[in-house]
C-alpha cells in the first residue's frame, strides 16, 4: 500500500467567508459521483479517486490514471486501496460502511474490493461490442452489483471528451443498451434487462435489492422519457415520472429515505453547463433561462409524485440531507443550500467554488454527509481538480 501525509489547509471564502478546509493538493483528486456517497456512514473517512501516483502530471482533461484512496479526516493522511486504474469518479460505488467497493477499470472489467479483508474480485471483464457507461450499484443485500453496458458505436470515441463532446452523438447513435448483474461472490453475470436506447445512471433503491431506476441518457431537450424503474423480479421497467412535452429532467438520485429526486428545468435545457459557461447542446437557451418555472420533485417507488417545489434558481446538480429539508447545489460560480421545508425554496450561497466545468471530474457534485454536518465538493480552479470540505 502506498501512504500519504495530510495535506489538508483552511481558508477563508472570498465572498462569505465561510471556511473551507481543501482536502488535497498533489495531482488530481475526484470525490464519488453526486449519485454515490464519498463519506463513510461509521468511519470519519472519504472514499476517493488519486492520481497522485502516476507521476504524470496531466491535465483535468487528458484522461489522468485514477486510483482508488482512502482518506482519515481525523489526521488528513491517504492510503491508496488498489493498483487498479481508473477514469474518474463515474466509475465507483461503495456501500455506505464502505466495507465493498465496485468499481469499473479502464480495460472495463467491473471490479469488487472488500475493504476488511483486502480480497479483490473480477466480477464481468470487457465483453467484444458495449462499453461500460456511468457508475455500478451495489444492492443492498450486498449480493449484485449491477452496471449499464452500452453498444460500442462510431460515437463512443467521444465518450470521455471535455465540455460534453459527443453527448448528441451518442443519444442518437446507441440503439442497444443493457443493465447487466453481477453476483459480489463472482459466481458470474448476466443481462436483466435490453433498451432501444443509451442508459446510464443505474441506482439500486436503497432498501430493496429488487428495485432499481436508471435513465434514458442524452441531452435532457431530447430525452422523451428520462426516468425509469426496473423490477427485478418481473425485470419490467414502468416510468417514474411521466414527462411531459415542456419537462427536461434528468440528475435523479435516491435520497437516504427511499425516494427519488429529480430536476425538472422547462423547455430548452440540455441539463449541461460548459467551461464557456453556456449550455453544450441547447446553446441558444442561456443556463439560467426558463420558459417555465423550474422545479424539484420527490416521487416514491409506486411513481407518485409526493412533493413539487418550484426552483427559480439555476443550479447543475443537487443533493439533499438526510431529511430532505435541504439542498446543496451548484450554481455557475457559487455553492447554494436552498430550503426547501417551506412553501417557498429558500437560497442561501454558502461559498465561490471557481470550477471551470471543463470535465466531468472538475465538476463540484457537492455531496452531504450521511448526518448531513458536512459537504464534500471538487474544483479545478488552481488547474487540477482538488477536493474541499465544509463543516455545516
Amino acid at each position: 500500500m502506498s501512504y500519504w501525509p495530510s495535506e489538508r489547509r483552511t481558508f477563508k471564502d472570498e465572498k462569505t467567508g465561510r471556511t473551507i478546509t481543501q482536502l488535497t493538493m498533489t495531482g488530481n483528486n475526484v470525490h464519488l459521483y453526486f449519485t454515490e456517497n464519498s463519506f463513510d456512514c461509521a468511519r470519519n473517512e472519504i472514499i476517493f479517486l488519486s492520481d497522485r501516483d502516476s507521476d504524470e502530471g496531466r491535465a483535468p482533461h487528458e484522461d489522468p490514471k485514477y486510483s482508488l484512496f482512502r482518506m482519515d479526516l481525523d489526521t488528513g493522511e491517504m492510503v491508496r486501496l488498489s493498483d487498479d486504474v481508473l477514469h474518474g469518479a463515474g466509475t465507483v460505488t461503495k456501500t455506505p460502511d464502505s466495507a465493498l467497493i465496485a468499481y469499473h477499470t479502464a480495460d472495463e472489467r467491473v471490479r469488487l474490493l472488500d475493504t476488511r479483508s483486502g480480497e479483490l474480485k473480477t466480477l464481468y471483464e470487457r465483453q467484444p461490442g458495449f462499453e461500460l457507461s456511468s457508475v455500478p450499484s451495489i444492492a443492498s443485500n450486498r449480493r449484485y452489483v449491477a452496471f449499464c453496458r452500452n453498444e460500442v458505436t462510431d460515437a463512443h470515441v467521444h465518450y470521455r471528451g471535455a465540455n460534453y463532446a459527443g453527448f448528441k452523438e451518442r443519444f442518437y447513435m446507441i440503439k442497444d443498451g443493457r443493465i447487466t448483474v453481477a453476483y459480489t461472490d463472482g459466481s458470474g453475470w448476466h443481462d436483466v434487462f435490453q433498451d432501444t436506447h443509451q442508459l446510464g445512471h443505474f441506482q439500486f433503491s436503497p432498501d430493496d435489492p429488487t428495485l432499481g431506476m436508471f435513465c434514458h441518457e442524452g441531452p435532457w431537450n431530447l430525452v422523451q422519457q428520462r426516468m425509469w424503474f426496473l423490477d427485478f423480479i418481473s425485470r419490467q421497467a414502468r416510468p417514474c415520472f411521466r414527462q411531459g412535452e415542456d419537462d427536461t429532467i434528468g440528475h435523479e438520485f435516491w435520497t437516504q429515505d427511499g425516494l427519488v429526486f429529480f430536476d425538472d428545468r422547462g423547455p430548452g435545457h440540455d441539463g449541461t453547463i460548459t467551461s464557456h459557461r453556456t449550455q453544450a447542446i441547447a446553446t441558444d437557451v442561456p443556463v439560467n433561462q426558463n420558459a417555465m418555472i423550474p422545479f424539484v420533485g420527490l416521487i416514491d417507488r409506486t411513481g407518485t409524485l409526493v412533493r413539487k417545489i418550484d426552483m427559480p434558481f439555476y443550479c447543475n446538480h443537487y443533493h439533499a440531507n438526510p431529511d430532505n429539508s435541504v439542498l446543496v447545489g451548484d450554481d455557475v460560480d457559487d455553492l447554494v443550500l436552498i430550503d426547501i421545508s417551506g412553501d417557498e425554496a429558500r437560497l442561501e450561497t454558502l461559498c465561490a467554488h471557481g470550477t471551470s466545468w471543463h470535465t466531468q471530474s472538475s465538476h463540484c457534485h457537492p455531496t452531504w454527509s450521511w448526518d448531513g454536518s458536512r459537504i464534500l465538493y471538487a474544483s479545478d480552479k488552481g488547474g487540477r481538480v482538488q477536493i474541499y470540505l465544509i463543516e455545516l
